[in-house]
């Protein structure tokens, strides 16, 4: 006999924990808001060419009495950038004598200061909005046309899950948002709906062959066939986006710090929610198998 993992019949025990996350991480957001980067809230950026390796690390423990979380980026040709939203005028100043000091700079290594005002990143946060919405959009009407209309709720409620997840957990640790955790949420989207898309093909194909005597069952067997597959998937992706984090640069971290709990969400989300969301749904329509 077929052995059969109980998905679908404890899926309550699956929402509430989904739900706890999320609870706690929107109250925090309501009390604390969100640790908005420079990209949103406005700030100072500072180009300075060092003009010979570095190391990017030590420069920025050595700012840090400016600003603790202060965003310290090495760029192509041997330039470093400096952002924070903290720094005044007179410790640019300061900052920028520092890193002449440090490695022996003369006053034509400072490229440019830049300021980026509260406007742009207004304007940045409706375009990111904008964004995810035309993404959600677009995969509801893919999902509702490539399967049905139900299974295409089940997904998008599953992605917004995975989106409120990930933000949630920004929120708790009041790690910064900034124009790289956008680029990661549409990348989770996409990495999300492929993996949930997998399980509903797996179901869809279950359905033809008439196999099983309820949803339920039809549910929990294709969870069950695709499992290995989900689990091998994501553990590859996360050992290279973990390596990605462990040993990149900061920029590059702060898009790989959220595509690890996005993916670790959208995996979750696939088996536990979305999949359990269509035969609710499902139920409700008094459909059967």
């Amino acid at each position: 006999m077929e052995r059969m993992f109980k998905i679908v019949e404890k899926s309550k025990i699956w929402f509430t924990i989904s739900l706890i996350i999320i609870i706690v991480g929107m109250a925090t957001w309501l009390f604390k808001g969100l640790n908005l980067g420079i990209d949103f809230k406005g700030g100072t950026v500072v180009t300075i060419k060092i003009g010979k390796e570095f190391d990017v690390v030590e420069l920025r423990k050595s700012l840090e009495k400016y600003d603790p979380q202060i965003d310290v980026r090495e760029i192509e040709g041997y330039e470093v950038t400096i952002r924070s939203n903290k720094i005044t005028t007179e410790q640019v100043n300061q900052i920028f004598n520092d890193v002449k000091a440090k490695y022996g700079l003369k006053d034509d290594a400072l490229r440019s200061i830049d300021t980026i005002g509260p406007s742009i990143g207004k304007e940045l946060r409706r375009s990111a909005i904008i964004s995810t919405l035309l993404a959600t959009l677009g995969i509801l009407i893919y999902t509702s046309f490539r399967f049905e209309l139900w299974s295409g709720l089940a997904a998008i409620i599953a992605l917004v899950h995975d989106l409120l997840v990930t933000i949630s957990v920004y929120t708790i640790l009041q790690i910064p948002v900034n124009s790289s955790f956008i680029a990661a949420m549409l990348t989770i989207l996409g990495y999300s709906i492929n993996d949930t898309i997998v399980v509903f093909d797996r179901i869809r194909e279950n359905r033809k062959l008439g196999k099983y005597h309820d949803f339920e069952t039809l549910v929990d067997a294709s969870i069950t066939q695709t499992l290995a597959r989900s689990i091998n998937t994501t553990l590859t992706t996360l050992f290279t986006i973990t390596a990605i984090y462990i040993f990149g640069v900061p920029s590059i971290k702060e898009f790989a710090l959220p595509l690890i709990i996005g993916i670790i969400s959208g995996a979750y989300s696939s088996i536990f929610i979305a999949s359990p969301l269509w035969v609710i749904f499902e139920k409700r329509q008094g459909q059967r198998v």
